[in-house]
């Protein structure tokens, strides 16, 4: 299955012509190839046949140079990512022969200007598998291995891709600093802030505050980094011992956030209407989909605005019907409206939804393969049922269809944001809303993640009656 995302991962450097180059050309004698990982390194190799080659073959070569054990053979997937786009590939795909693709994909799947897209070159990148469960990578205690989680885990924290609370990301931050400076004493307080995401950095308030308050901002961040560094204790008797160590904290704190391991994509979705005029428009989202579920988050605030488990959603795709018209990802859930249960639609615009689409169906049919939630199997079926979907901090587990709870920590950009939703409450031919008794009947959709198990739904009074 291939995943995208639009525009947010870091470009490799590059000197005169791109080393990216390397994918980008087939010749029958032994050539270069350069697979980077996510960070600053990437793994040179020299084969022949390079336009035949095959991810699974691809896969072997570059388990053996970074000495990936069996373990963990399926934690790591190939990606063919640029600024404008990012698919993972499937092991029979030849990366030669997509690159080859690349510009065809990108007038596809994204919305970006035809020189753009003239301009864009791709690299191979080796990295996350997003069908890995999170039950699995919690098994690894191989240094090399948990180095790479690691080093992705870090650029998506520091890009904002995973919007954490602030006790999160300084908790993080310190752990990194750890990694970088050891020794107690040894701080270079210049590197202290690349620790934290860079829209912290960034604050808010202008340009006054740019003027006077960043300075003061930015010494506060650093006490507070050299605190939170004073509070962690990492125990071993080598140094190996405590990096493994150091290295599985920081991951165990990214596991706690719902969308750890997402692929991500970009879309819009509509604002609410707002002040005297009404005035509308579209807000910016990321997309990230995981074998957890869906979280819409939004790109310029850093926080989550809806947060599903596959139990507790129902989608579909639909095409443009028009000219101007777009792709639309429709999630519908439970919610209330004065009071009483409705079932929500968001629609999402994006040329990236059918790929969207896809990725829940197969993600639903792995999680339908395991037995009560537990992950089984090498393609990933999914974690334990026992972590909470984002927006319900507290609580109990709420099945398909039940009442969802209230929501808590409004203040956490991990919980859902419903209210700031523009949803449509279902409509049935335009006049009445299909109420909950007490549980969800049929969905608008046809298609479901389980068969319909619900009592007949009892329709409201007519719209124009309330």
């Amino acid at each position: 299955q291939m995943e995208d995302e639009c525009g947010r991962f870091p470009p490799e450097p590059s000197e005169g012509n791109s080393q990216r180059g390397s994918v980008a050309s087939s010749v029958t004698r032994a050539q270069d190839v350069l697979v980077y990982l996510v960070g600053d390194s990437a793994v040179h190799l020299c084969m022949e046949g390079v336009g035949c080659v095959s991810v699974q073959e691809l896969g072997r070569c570059v388990r053996e140079a970074l000495q990936i054990p069996d373990l963990a053979m399926d934690a790591f997937a190939f990606w063919l990512c640029s600024p404008l786009l990012e698919l993972q590939l499937k092991p029979k795909h030849q990366p030669y022969k997509l690159c080859r693709q690349w510009q065809d994909l990108l007038y596809r799947f994204t919305e970006a200007s035809e020189d753009d897209i003239s301009q864009d070159e791709p690299c191979l990148q080796y990295r996350r598998n997003v069908f890995y469960p999170r039950s699995k990578e919690l098994q690894i205690k191989k240094e090399e291995v948990l180095r790479l989680l690691y080093d992705e885990a870090r650029v998506n924290i520091l890009a904002g891709r995973f919007p954490c609370d602030p006790e999160t990301w300084m908790g993080l931050g310190a752990l990194c600093e750890i990694k970088a400076f050891p020794h107690q004493g040894s701080h270079c307080f210049r590197k202290l802030l690349s620790f934290l995401p860079a829209h912290v950095l960034g604050g808010s308030g202008g340009l006054f505050s740019t003027l006077r308050g960043k300075g003061v901002r930015n010494a506060g961040l650093e006490h507070s980094l050299l605190e939170e560094y004073q509070k962690i204790s990492i125990s071993g008797n080598t140094p190996a011992e405590r990096t493994t160590q150091l290295l599985l904290q920081y991951l165990s704190a990214c596991h706690s956030l719902p969308y750890y391991g997402c692929a991500f994509f970009s879309g819009e979705i509509d604002k609410p209407s707002q002040g005297i005029l009404h005035r509308a428009g579209l807000k910016a989202v990321n997309v990230g989909i995981s074998l957890e579920g869906v979280y819409v988050m939004d790109i310029k605030e850093k926080h989550v605005l809806l947060g599903l488990r596959f139990s507790e959603l129902s989608w579909d795709h639909s095409y443009p019907e028009g000219e101007g018209d777009s792709h639309i990802l429709w999630l519908e859930f439970d919610g209330e409206e004065a009071g009483t249960p409705v079932n929500k639609l968001l629609k999402i615009y994006s040329k990236q939804a059918e790929l969207m689409s896809g990725l829940i169906e197969l993600c639903v049919e792995l999680r339908s393969l395991a037995d009560g939630g537990a992950a089984t199997g090498t393609d990933g079926e999914l974690v334990s049922p026992s972590d909470q979907p984002a927006g319900q901090a507290g609580g109990g587990d709420r099945g398909r269809g039940g009442r969802r709870g209230r929501l808590h920590r409004q203040s956490s950009v991990v919980c859902s944001r419903v209210q700031s939703l523009n949803t449509i409450s279902y409509v049935d031919n335009g006049k009445e809303i299909k109420r909950l008794k007490p549980k969800r009947a049929a969905s608008f959709f046809t298609r479901q993640t389980q068969p319909p198990t619900y009592t007949a739904v009892q329709v409201a009074e007519s719209l124009e009656q309330r």
